[in-house]
């Protein structure tokens, strides 16, 4: 019997069957914390309600967004952050994935494919306290989620002000749901990266490539190995790219960093008199981040999240340096055209940027 069925049959596939990773991820993604009934509903309630008093005060800081509708987010279980990212990541790939008649084994790999999937989703689905989807939501067109027991589940372990902190969060995620509703190019900018980085990389000749470059890059991760550590820390991925993956490669990092480093530097800039204890809060989370076992630390490694975090804390100083020497109006010119976003080399060096873009030079 073929592994083909005919619902499947003569239609073209994707690589990861995203049903899979959802089902996987929801199942084996760990429980909540134990939260009395009334401080469930609480913070449920809340964080709701505070996406949208949120969105206000970064509006009013930043001056994005104005005349757009101020909306609630969606707040969610683990396993309802695992689906939501599922669809987001789906809708994201079947844009950027070239799409093939499925051979006989197609189903079969992407299920496979779809279990390891759910896997990274699970470890995620512990550990993230919210996040805008610019592709998820039931229209495909973004979507706003909370996860409770998170949020909740950090705010004891670090002993802070319940309301202060749910506020503090949303801040940092409604600053993400502007960018991309505000900024009405970046989404399809996003993707358009995505697909050509993505279809580079899956190529036939781009395979290829892909092979004839090991055994350089067992040779440069030997060397910088055997080096003092104070080079520059070359993932395996950025190692294995050719010149023009790079290129598309070091846009989506830079791009990714921006957007990180503005929400962290809103989150914090909006002040005390919305958020009382914000420099408990921020020095409390900034030693968080950094925690975790030997285990949890290996698999953030593995998964990229320490990467990400190094981009919150040089895109925030991006952020900051620029505004301290053009204003936020000036920053805003950052959200003009792609042309006007930030290279990986200006994140670290503000000035270049402001240059460039202020000066034509």
């Amino acid at each position: 019997m073929s592994v083909v069925s005919e619902q499947t049959k003569g239609k073209p596939s994707s690589i990861v069957d995203w049903s899979m990773a959802a089902s996987t991820g929801a199942l084996l993604v760990r429980s909540g914390p134990v939260v009395p009934q009334e401080e469930a509903e609480l913070a449920v309630t809340e964080l709701r309600e505070l996406t949208i008093a949120a969105e206000a005060h970064v509006r009013e800081l930043t001056g994005l967004g104005e005349g757009l509708p101020l909306l609630p987010g969606e707040v969610v279980d683990r396993p309802g952050w695992v689906r939501a990212a599922a669809v987001g990541l789906g809708e994201l790939t079947g844009r950027a994935m070239p799409r093939s008649q499925p051979g006989p084994f197609a189903p079969l790999l992407a299920s496979g494919a779809g279990v390891q999937t759910g896997l990274v989703l699970a470890f995620l689905g512990s550990r993230v306290l919210g996040q805008y989807d610019p592709f998820g939501g039931p229209e495909r067109d973004g979507q706003l989620v909370l996860v409770a027991p998170n949020v909740v589940s950090a705010q004891r372990a670090m002993k802070v002000d319940g309301h202060d902190f749910r506020m503090w969060v949303c801040l940092h995620e409604c600053t993400h749901r502007l960018q991309f509703t505000a900024v009405d190019w970046l989404r399809d900018y996003f993707a358009e990266q995505v697909a050509t980085l993505v279809g580079d990389l899956s190529s036939t000749d781009g395979v290829g490539d892909l092979l004839g470059r090991l055994p350089e890059t067992v040779k440069e991760l030997r060397r910088s190995r055997e080096g003092d550590g104070k080079g520059s820390s070359v993932g395996i991925a950025e190692l294995l790219q050719s010149p023009q993956q790079r290129v598309v490669f070091d846009r989506l990092l830079a791009l990714s960093t921006l957007l990180e480093g503005h929400a962290d530097y809103v989150m914090d800039a909006v002040g005390p008199s919305v958020v009382p204890s914000v420099r408990t809060i921020r020095s409390r989370f900034t030693a968080r981040r950094q925690g975790g076992g030997v285990f949890d630390r290996l698999l953030r490694h593995l998964l990229g999240v320490d990467a990400k975090i190094r981009q919150y804390a040089e895109g925030a100083v991006f952020v900051r340096e620029v505004i301290d020497s053009v204003g936020m109006s000036g920053f805003n010119a950052v959200w003009t055209s792609p042309e006007t976003l930030p290279t990986r080399a200006e994140i670290t060096d503000p000035a270049r940027w402001v240059r460039r873009v202020h000066s034509g030079g």
